[in-house]
């Protein structure tokens, strides 16, 4: 609620060894500084950031900002989509690009690797969803079926079944060997900007399907989805059930959403809040992180916490 307060910094010199010499304008503290990292405080808001140097940069593979991105389980290969319009796999050891992914009509907004590392998926503003071969980037499969650009995915298990969220407000989940739509999961009437999957803690009511589901269904029983929605809500829904558990509002549109385990989710709005619930009780947020008021774009969990990235 305070302006915000700007600062430079100055490098004035090298020391013999080779560690810049920085001065920071008033209002800022220079701290420790190294060959990789810069520790800046400001004390009269009782903050500090330390500015890490990246130690590979890969400049080649797109020509502007890039969407999405995944790396393989192994590590090997790195996916990516950007609005130069390219989705593109690539060697994550040195950045050099293996594939091309070529086939969505205008923008491609998410793309995953499957579990086997061979496989990705992705979503697109043609409303398609599309599972190519990391191996010679033929498309494999193309699901149809939503009215609006897909901007989500998730992977229920080994993959036999996979998820998107659309614009069109319902999620839907798709039957990877039979290229066939199971069912919309949920239809909520407001673009579903993020989803996540996992398995739900043992005393929480997931609801009963009002019909028996189809035998192609693999892997569903037990899940919890979660929907990051447009309408300021987070919505918990039983993956197999297809019953609401719980629905959360929150300041600002939802981006993203995580699972830190069977009980514990992490949620980020436009706005620049990062709620932690408990899934058991969503009345109350156990915290809410607030660094900066730019939009959290996405969370991801990370040895005993998690990384989030904003929009600034």
């Amino acid at each position: 609620g305070k302006p915000t307060l700007y600062g430079s910094l100055t490098r004035r010199g090298l020391s013999t060894e080779g560690v810049p010499d920085i001065a920071a304008s008033e209002g800022f503290v220079v701290g420790e500084v190294t060959k990789k990292s810069i520790l800046i405080s400001c004390p009269h808001e009782n903050v500090s950031t330390k500015f890490l140097a990246p130690y590979t940069t890969f400049c080649r593979i797109h020509q502007k900002s890039i969407t999405c991105l995944d790396i393989s389980s192994g590590g090997g290969l790195g996916v990516s989509t950007s609005t130069d319009g390219t989705m593109k796999i690539w060697q994550a050891a040195n950045g050099e690009i293996r594939r091309q992914l070529e086939g969505h009509v205008y923008d491609v907004n998410c793309c995953r690797f499957f579990p086997s590392g061979l496989v990705v998926l992705s979503g697109g503003m043609d409303a398609q969803l599309k599972i190519w071969s990391a191996e010679d980037a033929s498309c494999v499969v193309t699901f149809k079926g939503h009215k609006g650009g897909i901007l989500d995915t998730a992977i229920v298990d080994r993959g036999r079944n996979v998820l998107s969220c659309s614009r069109d407000g319902t999620v839907r989940l798709w039957d990877c060997g039979k290229s066939a739509c199971l069912g919309v999961i949920a239809d909520c009437g407001s673009p579903i900007n993020g989803i996540a999957v996992g398995t739900a803690d043992n005393s929480l009511n997931l609801g009963t399907p009002e019909k028996t589901p189809s035998e192609r269904e693999v892997g569903t029983e037990g899940k919890i989805l979660l929907l990051a929605r447009e309408d300021k809500k987070l919505q918990g829904v039983g993956l197999q059930s297809r019953q609401p558990v719980f629905l959360f509002v929150g300041s600002d549109a939802f981006n993203c959403c995580a699972f830190l385990s069977s009980t514990y989710i992490l949620a980020g709005t436009q706005d620049g809040n990062i709620y932690q619930l408990d899934v058991r009780n969503t009345n109350s947020p156990i915290q809410v992180i607030h660094r900066s008021g730019a939009p959290v774009l996405s969370l991801l969990p990370y040895r005993d916490g998690f990384i989030a990235s904003q929009g600034n």
